[in-house]
């Protein structure tokens, strides 16, 4: 499991957002203080606060890399 601080801070980054993580079979989560929602979900997103950075959790082994460079827009660095 790999773990960055990305930054969600318009409706049109969301969408984009979990466009891209949908390619994906592995699995997402995004933490938000004690909240933990379903990266994938995009309701549960719009349930979170987006004006601070949230935590992705990216429960993956192999394609770590190529994951990486496809969410750079959004990883927060």
């Amino acid at each position: 499991m790999k773990t960055v601080q990305i930054s969600l801070n318009s409706i049109d980054k969301v969408k984009s957002f979990v466009n891209e993580i949908t390619k994906y079979d592995n699995d997402f989560d995004l933490v938000s203080g004690r909240y933990v929602i379903d990266a994938k979900s995009i309701m549960g997103i719009f349930s979170l606060d987006l004006s601070k950075p949230i935590d992705l959790n990216i429960h993956a082994d192999g394609d770590i890399d190529a994951i990486l460079a496809a969410l750079d827009p959004y990883i927060i660095k």
